[in-house]
């Protein structure tokens, strides 16, 4: 019964103890939650865990939404907020040669809408307040969840999806042996790099990572509780005088004891007071969390470019492939027609030596399109990791939508949305709390702690345990460590001033990104209506080649130069408009985040 009592007093102590400190230490220590800004990281991560084909992809917005910016600055160089107008495509599906239905251009600099004031649930989420230099922290309002736009993602194919297994590779020739090719529209394509590419599996399986190291960090945040016991044999030598008492002739009764023991002990420990350490430990964590999602971002965003850019590279091959055929059927012909000629004793032998000269000529530039064309499919299928039996192709070549900010808004909306800035503003806030953390190693701490203990000595007669308790509280504070802890917290201050160097030289950086997209947007659709022209002028030079050629009046040489007047006229318009779309993508990438595919 003793035991009993001992035992329910220690348990009523340590109870009281927890009641009086755990509970105003955890308010003291509670940390607001990074809530997720809506930048797809959760809904690309739900997509990514789920097939494709069996799911519904989650909702896009318009290309350019009617949401303020988001602030990724501080508040003393926070840029104004920019209307903004949604991405309208100018353009219908081009059908022939790319020549036609491109008389309506995409106008730059489109006068603005007026910004419709954005619904409560579409409200871009504030940058996570400073903390406070004590422990104590609140918790911040919850933010509403954003609804999701009406608008789908066009399905990729099913059979596009890559293998869930990244470990399984092909053993026979006939399973990399590619049988189906399949055309995909450029939304598709960026949907099946979102699911497939290995990259942004990792940058997801590193945000998995970090919730579980901000939730190892809150683990500071309760007691600990060990338990440990042992069993214990000793053996003891008891009287004699050894040799002394032989050579005095002293005979004496000498014997050991052998004593086993049985112990357990029950530790509680709980820090009250870490000089902020515990506080830093877990707002770092909360912000790396934060940096991988930005990363997810990022990695998106250059994903989508990338896409972009291959596809756009495989539709000017393809493009490529067809005028070099049309040049070499338009050199047969006018082989046959120089062959008809010297039979019928009008033509020579140097004509027809000339036509067959241009014919192997475009025959060559025909292969060489052609191969281009397989390097550049395989290319996308690496990027998309698309299974080894799958191939793609693209679409016809049209003009993309219009960009309808100028260069100046455009700076300054980049500046705002790109996830490069903040990600250096982050790290300049991790640097300042391992600063914290380093420091608390040699400031006061104070901890409660409570102990438990029962003994037996199994050997005795007596089989009952004895046990005992202890509480109290511990002050610690190490007084020297040779300078290791402000050391340690110098590193992170010059963490922290790298970052903010960065934070300038990656703002320039995308300042020139946007400049250069912008500029080459510019020179390519002037390009668009020059090429058309050019395109026009060479059709109708070359039928009045052909004319002259046949009345007599005209030479082979001409009908040659105008046949290569008019292939280096369409090369010219194909580039043009794959150059504007690249200049579009570019500037799409460069700006980010504009809630919208290519």
């Amino acid at each position: 019964m003793r035991h009993l009592n001992s035992a329910a007093l220690f348990l009523v102590v340590t109870g009281s103890a927890i009641a009086l400190f755990h509970q105003p230490v955890r308010a003291a220590e509670r940390l607001p939650e990074i809530e997720p800004r809506p930048s797809g990281a959760d809904a690309l991560s739900a997509r990514v865990a789920t097939s494709a084909v069996q799911s519904a992809l989650p909702p896009v917005p318009e290309p350019i939404s009617a949401d303020p910016p988001r602030n990724r600055f501080p508040a003393a160089v926070k840029p104004t907020a920019l209307p903004k107008q949604r991405l309208k495509s100018e353009l219908a599906p081009s059908s022939g040669h790319p020549g036609e239905n491109l008389a309506q251009l995409p106008v730059l600099n489109e006068p603005a809408e007026s910004p419709a004031s954005p619904p409560p649930s579409e409200s871009a989420p504030t940058a996570p307040s400073e903390p406070a230099a004590s422990d104590e922290l609140t918790e911040p309002e919850a933010e509403p969840e954003p609804i999701a736009s009406p608008a789908t993602v066009p399905l990729p194919p099913g059979d596009l999806v890559a293998d869930p297994n990244p470990l399984n590779f092909p053993t026979q020739p006939e399973e990399v042996n590619v049988a189906d090719v399949r055309v995909i529209t450029l939304a598709e394509a960026v949907e099946l790099a979102y699911l497939n590419s290995q990259s942004l599996q990792v940058a997801l399986l590193e945000r998995a990572r970090a919730e579980a190291a901000v939730d190892e960090a809150k683990a500071a945040l309760y007691p600990s509780l060990d338990a440990s016991s042992s069993v214990t044999t000793q053996e003891s030598q008891s009287g004699g005088l050894g040799d002394l008492g032989a050579q005095l002739g002293i005979e004496e009764d000498s014997g050991s004891d052998v004593d086993t023991s049985l112990d357990g002990s029950l530790d509680l420990s709980y820090s009250v007071f870490t000089s902020g350490g515990r506080r830093a430990s877990i707002r770092a964590a909360e912000l790396q969390l934060r940096f991988n999602e930005l990363e997810i971002e990022r990695i998106q965003e250059q994903l989508r470019l990338d896409t972009a850019t291959l596809y756009y590279n495989l539709q000017e091959s393809t493009e490529q492939i067809r005028i070099a055929q049309d040049a070499l059927g338009e050199s047969e012909r006018n082989l046959r027609d120089s062959q008809l000629r010297q039979q019928a004793g009008v033509g020579t032998r140097f004509d027809v030596l000339r036509a067959e000269v241009e014919v192997a000529n475009d025959r060559q530039s025909l292969i060489q399109a052609q191969g281009e064309e397989r390097t550049v499919q395989r290319n996308l299928a690496r990027l998309l990791n698309l299974p080894p039996t799958a191939g793609v192709q693209a679409t016809a070549v049209e003009v993309a939508e219009s960009w309808p900010l100028t260069l100046e808004e455009s700076i300054v909306l980049a500046f705002q949305n790109r996830a490069e800035l903040e990600e250096q503003l982050l790290q300049r806030d991790i640097s300042d709390q391992q600063r914290i953390v380093a420091l608390s190693a040699v400031r006061p701490q104070v901890s409660l702690f409570a102990n438990y203990t029962v003994q037996n000595v199994l050997t005795n007669n007596d089989t009952g345990f004895n046990d005992n308790y202890a509480f109290g509280a511990r002050f610690n504070m190490n007084l020297f460590d040779g300078g290791a802890a402000r050391a340690s917290a110098r590193q992170q201050e010059r963490n922290s001033e790298i970052a903010e160097q960065r934070f300038s030289e990656t703002q320039d950086q995308v300042r020139f990104e946007v400049e250069e997209a912008y500029f080459d947007l510019e020179t390519n659709q002037e390009n668009i209506s020059t090429a058309q022209l050019a395109v026009i002028s060479a059709e109708e030079s070359l039928r009045l080649a052909n004319l002259r050629l046949e009345a007599g009046v005209g030479t082979q040489l001409d009908v040659l130069t105008a046949q290569s007047d008019l292939t280096d006229a369409q090369v010219n318009l194909v580039q043009a408009i794959l150059g504007y779309n690249r200049a579009l993508a570019a500037l799409q990438r460069a700006v980010s985040n504009l809630g919208s595919t290519l």
